[in-house]
Formats: structure tokens, C-alpha cells, sequence
């Protein structure tokens, strides 16, 4: 049996970095420079965190977990933890979220409907991660 990660932990952090860098190529992530931050709001341990994400010309060069607002990004998406959990799992599409209004997005709404298809490719590797949630 595979190992599992709690969600958001450093543990789980190092795997999706370690997934993203071997799934994605530069060409998949269509040499985007961007940088993202999911805010997660109530998250089990009564606090707000984020998941932060730096691609520069279509490589990720950063993965990160910290607190809620800890990290100025292109893009900012925040809801509640049980929604993006959805998310990463692959039970809810992030477009169907933002369209909802369950996910708030601050950023140019234009460019990050076209970075869609990359946020699901970055959701399917996540998905694919042994994960206790």
C-alpha cells in the first residue's frame, strides 16, 4: 500500500512538487509565466492557509503552503477548504467553481479562463496523490 499524505503538510507539498516537475513539460504548461495562490478558508485546524504556485516559462519553479494572504500572486483564488478539496480530488472542476461564485478569483478573469486547461492539469496530478483530506 502506498504511502498517504495529509493535505496541505509539508509531506504533501514536497510529493506535489515532485509530481508536477516530472508530469509537466514547459510545452504542456505552454511556457507560462504566472504565479497563483489558493486561499483555503477554514481549514480543519480552525485556520485560513494558501497553496502557492510560481511557473516561469511553463517550469514550476515553486510549490508552496503557508498561511492565507502570506503571498502576493497574478491570481487569487480563495474558498473553503472542503470545496478545493473537491477540487484536488477531481469530484468538482475548478471552472464549475468559479462560475458557481463558490471560488473567488482575484486577477484578469480573461487570462485565467485561458490558463483553465492548465489548472486541470495541474488538479489531475494532484488527484493522483495518495492523500488523507
Amino acid at each position: 500500500m502506498s504511502e498517504k499524505f495529509m493535505y496541505l503538510s509539508p509531506a504533501w507539498r514536497d510529493e506535489v512538487e515532485k509530481r508536477l516537475k516530472e508530469s509537466l513539460s514547459p510545452e504542456k504548461m505552454k511556457f507560462i509565466t504566472t504565479s497563483v495562490s489558493f486561499n483555503y478558508l477554514n481549514c480543519p485546524d480552525g485556520k485560513d492557509r494558501c497553496l502557492y504556485f510560481q511557473c516561469e516559462e511553463g517550469i514550476i519553479s515553486e510549490v508552496a503552503v503557508g498561511d492565507a494572504g502570506s503571498r502576493q500572486a497574478e491570481f487569487v483564488i480563495s474558498g473553503n477548504y472542503d470545496l478545493f478539496s473537491q477540487v484536488t480530488r477531481g469530484t468538482m472542476s475548478s471552472q464549475r467553481a468559479l462560475m458557481s461564485g463558490r471560488l473567488k478569483l482575484k486577477g484578469n478573469m480573461v487570462k485565467a479562463l485561458k490558463l483553465a486547461s492548465l489548472a486541470d492539469r495541474i488538479n489531475k496530478v494532484m488527484a493522483g496523490i495518495p492523500t488523507d483530506y
